[in-house]
């Protein structure tokens, strides 16, 4: 049982404070939290579940807020943490981003969404679809509405029509006149290579993202070609377990609407589609810098909007870069970001350029971390392909699409 939410700024203050039940816990628990976060190294910031000597903090990041639950007794850790991501998923998809100012600009509807969410301490309502039923999203009009009337709650009168039904992220009967359903593959590249050039790590973090605007009550059944290459499923409650564990055959009565139908990971994969060379040489206070980007193996789509970043050593005075291909920009805060687009077929894209290094200092001993960004679009990179999908009772019209493409997650190149 969840005691208490607070939100956290990057800057350690409390943004906002949620008691869930009739305990209630002092704010003195984040000056807590945040006093071990800055006396410790980073290792305490991605800690899920830490025990303080008054309570269990579980902890999430995302976009720079920091959502801490308590609790005084012993529950399981997963619980917690994953309804935590669902109010930050929220959140985010209510407000159109998740960041400091509009938390801060739309407190009275975070709150009306906690209120919705857990109730006394217990996860209740966490379907997007059903909560936009419930509270209106902010918009110009509400705020001005607010202003004039001085209401300012969006919480609707009556209850969702799915509200009571056994499948609670539906409507009960909604209706269509063109029935459509759009699946979208939609997959991140983690990878880490090493100063040799060699593969250290290589794994894909997918998603099968749907679009669902049928009427009725519709059965769906999607099936892979390729399921074995799945690993660290996460499924949407409107899948059926005993299909996926006997037959990996994913059941369901889908949501209205856009929503996530599952995740994945696609483990040890052998390549990239593009490589990073760099190199850098440094003496007598000069460094020279040079790297090389280009396709290792051609996915047969076109890789598209190729960026290289990294953040220049605290040591370097000021850096002349140049490249070939593309564009160079250098901030105040000495991070450096070459936009390269697509790869040309008649030169290999080059970034070079001196960097000069503050005065006493002969050589350059902290070397940047190279972060690649592409996306591929008509793709999965972890080679998963759909097979088919089946409705149980098909509706006159059906339109069914099907989409997939690949971008760069972490993908680091360490020197």
């Amino acid at each position: 049982m969840l005691q208490c939410i607070f939100l956290l700024s990057d800057s350690g203050e409390v943004m906002l404070e949620k008691q869930l039940t009739g305990h209630r816990v002092d704010r003195s628990i984040c000056a807590w939290f945040w006093d071990q976060s800055i006396s410790q190294d980073d290792s305490f910031k991605s800690l899920p579940v830490i025990a303080s000597p008054t309570h269990y903090i579980f902890q999430i990041v995302r976009d720079g807020i920091t959502f801490l639950a308590c609790s005084q007794v012993e529950m399981p850790p997963l619980m917690a943490i994953e309804f935590l991501c669902r109010v930050a998923d929220v959140l985010s998809d209510y407000l159109g981003g998740l960041n400091e100012d509009l938390v801060k600009d739309n407190f009275i509807i975070v709150y009306e969404l906690l209120d919705e969410m857990i109730d006394n301490g217990f996860p209740l309502t966490t379907e997007p679809s059903i909560l936009r039923e419930m509270i209106a999203p902010p918009n110009l009009v509400s705020k001005m509405l607010s202003v004039v009337t001085g209401n300012a709650s969006n919480v609707s009168d009556t209850l969702p029509s799915g509200a009571g039904s056994c499948v609670p992220w539906r409507p009960t009967d909604p209706k269509y006149s063109s029935n459509e359903v759009y699946v979208d593959l939609v997959e991140e590249m983690d990878a880490i290579v090493n100063r040799d050039g060699e593969l250290v790590k290589c794994e894909i973090y997918g998603e099968v993202q749907m679009n669902s605007q049928l009427s009725g009550f519709p059965d769906l059944t999607l099936s892979f070609a390729n399921p074995s290459i799945l690993e660290d499923m996460r499924f949407h409650p409107c899948v059926r377990f005993r299909p996926w564990e006997s037959h990996q055959v994913l059941s369901f009565v889908p949501p209205d609407g856009e929503f996530n139908l599952m995740s994945y990971r696609v483990k040890k994969l052998k390549n990239t589609p593009v490589y990073v060379k760099p190199q850098i040489t440094s003496d007598s206070g000069t460094c020279r810098i040079s790297v090389l980007v280009g396709v290792r193996s051609d996915p047969g789509k076109t890789i598209e909007s190729i960026t290289l970043s990294f953040q220049l050593p605290h040591c370097v005075s000021s850096a002349d870069l140049s490249s070939n291909h593309g564009t160079v920009t250098i901030l105040s805060n000495k991070t450096c970001t070459w936009t390269i687009g697509r790869i040309p077929k008649d030169k290999t894209p080059s970034l070079s350029g001196t960097l000069a290094l503050e005065t006493g200092l002969e050589r350059l001993h902290v070397f940047p971390t190279f972060k690649l960004g592409f996306k591929i679009m008509g793709i999965a990179l972890s080679g998963l392909r759909i097979e088919k999908l089946d409705l149980q009772s098909i509706p006159p019209r059906l339109y069914k699409g099907f989409r997939a493409q690949t971008r760069a997650g972490e993908f680091d190149v360490r020197l």
